[in-house]
């Protein structure tokens, strides 16, 4: 496999030692109190854990795509949470300021996104609207040199500590997707409102919760690009998130077979390792081979995206495979830890509910294959 370069194997080393030595010993109690302590939330912002897609002129660490993926890599070894609490600043939460926001709004709001003073998050599900994002109902009338917006929004990842919404809404139904506008909104904006926490299976330590817009006024300097580029927008958002979904599947995956390894060589039945066993070595060699395939298209497609290609269907190969890869490695954990996999506290039990929501959000599994079919099969 190709090497990686000097910078990125430097960063990707630190958060390697940051996981090992500060984040792995508190897994099992982030899991119990669902929450990260804020001495942890507090180090992650002096790595620059928050700013790491956001370029240096505004603060940020300005890593390329390869740096990023191997950071999400690294961080995914220890609770998933602890990557869901700064993957909004670093791609759906932000994305869109930077990729088509405006100079003013870039100075104003990315400097104190990157430092993790402020937090994103991306509204784009809801109640009727989840795979077919086209379908999205929340509305934004405009009146005057403002947009009213009312709808609700649901899941939406760090919506109880975001300070900043990008929110999807259409500006006429008839127009379907081409009626979608991303608007940059702010919490302490009249009428949204961030409703109740979810009760999740997984992903303890982070939340997920609804978001109201009931008569929320915003300024039409707000509309983030240009009125009715919003799905355009969205589309090439969460092409960014995918490949970071990726790379965290491959980081998960990759700590299972190390606790199925040492699991399988240190438990005995029978008089021997359980690692004698063809069936325990096959899962090992399974496990092992998928990981490395995952983490080449997550590579392919990191190099791609820092080269300026368009990797849409790269994206979602490499969140496919990873992320269906990552399921069958942790089922497999389940089954080589046998009756303790089962068991609360275990690790292969905390991944295999944690990995299960990566098959479903930022596009499903089916769509995935959607996207990857209809490249092939255009005439």
């Amino acid at each position: 496999m190709e090497e990686l370069p000097e910078e990125v194997r430097v960063m990707r080393d630190t958060i390697r030692r940051f996981v090992e030595e500060e984040l792995d010993p508190i897994a099992d109690r982030v899991e119990e109190e669902d929450r990260i302590p804020d001495h942890i939330v507090e180090r992650m912002r002096e790595l620059g854990l928050f700013g790491m897609v956001i370029p240096e002129e505004y603060g940020g660490l300005g890593l390329s795509m390869l740096g990023l993926t191997s950071v999400m890599e690294e961080l995914s070894r220890a609770s998933l949470c602890f990557r869901m609490m700064i993957t909004t600043n670093n791609g759906i939460g932000s994305l869109g300021l930077l990729l088509v926001g405006t100079e003013e709004q870039k100075k104003l709001h990315l400097p104190l996104m990157a430092s993790g003073e402020r937090i994103g998050c991306f509204c784009l599900t809801e109640p009727e609207a989840g795979s077919d994002a086209a379908s999205v109902r929340t509305t934004a009338a405009r009146d005057g040199d403002s947009y009213v917006l009312n709808g609700e929004k649901i899941w939406i990842t760090n919506a109880d500590i975001a300070d900043y919404f990008t929110v999807m809404a259409t500006v006429d139904r008839s127009l379907g997707s081409k009626g979608l506008t991303a608007f940059w909104v702010e919490r302490d904006t009249p009428g949204l409102r961030v409703g109740r926490l979810e009760p999740k299976m997984g992903l303890h330590g982070t939340q997920v919760a609804e978001v109201f817009f009931d008569d929320c006024r915003v300024p039409a300097s707000a509309v983030l690009g240009r009125e009715g580029e919003g799905f355009k927008l969205a589309m090439r958002v969460l092409d960014h998130g995918r490949l970071s979904i990726a790379a965290s599947s491959v980081g998960a995956a990759e700590r299972l077979l190390e606790a199925m390894v040492e699991h399988a060589t240190t438990r005995e039945q029978f008089g021997r390792p359980i690692a004698d066993n063809q069936a325990i070595q096959w899962m090992v060699a399974d496990s092992a081979t998928e990981i490395a395939a995952a983490r080449l298209l997550v590579r392919d497609a990191a190099r791609r995206k820092d080269r300026d290609e368009r990797i849409t269907v790269e994206c979602s190969m490499a969140k496919l495979y990873a992320t269906e890869m990552a399921s069958r490695v942790a089922d497999r954990a389940v089954q080589v830890f046998g009756g303790m996999g089962y068991i609360r506290g275990n690790i292969a039990e905390r991944y295999f509910r944690d990995l299960r929501v990566y098959r479903l959000y930022e596009g499903t599994s089916e769509i995935q294959r959607l996207v990857i079919a209809r490249r092939f099969l255009q005439r």
